[in-house]
């Protein structure tokens, strides 16, 4: 079974590195344009930087190690191409965490807090909270352009690239109606498991794992079958990583999540954790959950009574069962897919990365 990694840790860390590079040297480019139209986007530029520099880059990685697995070399002008999603992931969290009205990312501000910070210190007209919505959703926007613009400026074979694109439109097209199906389902505290699994899927899954992995393949125009059990293997490591989020979301240690505990509560995600709990039916839980839900009130006392409550119930037990089960069965779906040995070795040892980071 290729879950025996035959490579170190080394080969992620190296990919993560150039991808750290590329990224830096694209926004140091796209930063002087910027400061040609104005010296006030330097604050744009600067906010882009900050928010892009600590990212896992797990999209890019994905997509390196099924562009090398597929046969395709080691190429500086595709890992710019797979760099690129990192653009698409910066837009996602900038509008997600506006959404959420979160305060912080990664440990730092929030970027609608970081622009309404600087409307306050600077004593300007206005509502500050509005000016850092606005500044946040135009910084998004302009990642989202960026992305196209890393894509297609990356040097790689223009032949190559036009085999992507579709793989590139429909990752984006997915994931922000996955983003839709996640705002409607906390507005509807729908209890649909098949529809909480429909988000997952969406949301998290093929565009944090699948699609990029696709996008590598077809640069090297693989074999359907290779793509399709790409696909095996990076719709159950999604949802895996996804519940890993959930977890990390309520139990998680700010140290690592860089987000206060406790916030998925507050902004009343309904996840698979949540709805494990629900189908507990216990009713002083199931209380102590309808007033929890997106209280943004809630204090930390109140948010350690969440979490005892869930573990009695025994659904942290059975969201850890899942992600292991999810795993399994991405570990086996990649053993058909007739990698490069070495880059399924590596595969394998994202995928236990992704179902057991910060544990």
């Amino acid at each position: 079974m290729t879950s025996e990694p035959t490579q170190s840790p080394l080969d992620i860390e190296d990919v993560r590195a150039r991808v750290d590079t590329s990224v830096d040297e694209f926004l140091a480019a796209r930063g002087a344009q910027l400061a040609q139209i104005s010296p006030n986007l330097n604050e744009v530029t600067s906010a882009l930087q900050d928010f892009m520099k600590s990212g896992k880059r797990i999209r890019p990685i994905f997509c390196w190690w099924a562009w090398r697995g597929c046969g395709g070399a080691n190429d500086d002008s595709a890992l710019r191409a797979a760099a690129s999603l990192e653009f698409i992931q910066a837009c996602a969290l900038i509008h997600d965490d506006m959404m959420d009205k979160s305060d912080t990312r990664r440990g730092q501000p929030a970027v609608h807090r970081r622009f309404e910070s600087l409307h306050n210190t600077s004593d300007w007209f206005g509502s500050a909270q509005a000016f850092g919505e606005a500044s946040a959703i135009l910084v998004g926007d302009l990642a989202l352009a960026w992305a196209d613009q890393a894509y297609y400026e990356s040097g790689l074979d223009p032949e190559r690239l036009s085999r992507g694109k579709p793989v590139y439109d429909n990752m984006r097209t997915e994931v922000v109606a996955g983003q839709y199906l996640d705002v409607l389902q906390q507005a509807q505290r729908s209890h649909d498991r098949a529809e909480i699994l429909r988000v997952a899927q969406f949301k998290t899954a093929k565009y944090t794992i699948e699609r990029p992995l696709h996008l590598g393949a077809v640069w090297v125009d693989a074999p359907e079958s290779t793509v399709s059990a790409l696909s095996d293997f990076g719709l159950p490591l999604g949802v895996a990583f996804q519940i890993r989020d959930d977890i990390m979301g309520v139990f998680g240690d700010p140290e690592q999540t860089g987000k206060p505990a406790g916030d998925d509560v507050r902004e009343g995600k309904y996840t698979f954790l949540i709805d494990y709990a629900y189908a507990a039916n216990n009713p002083a839980t199931n209380a102590l959950l309808d007033r929890s839900l997106g209280n943004p009130d809630l204090t930390a006392e109140d948010v350690d009574e969440v979490r005892a409550s869930i573990r009695e119930t025994g659904a942290l037990d059975r969201a850890e069962q899942e992600v292991e089960e999810h795993l399994t069965e991405a570990l086996t779906a990649l053993d058909r897919a007739d990698l490069d040995p070495q880059a399924a070795g590596v595969l394998a040892q994202l995928a236990q990365a992704a179902a057991h980071r910060a544990q």
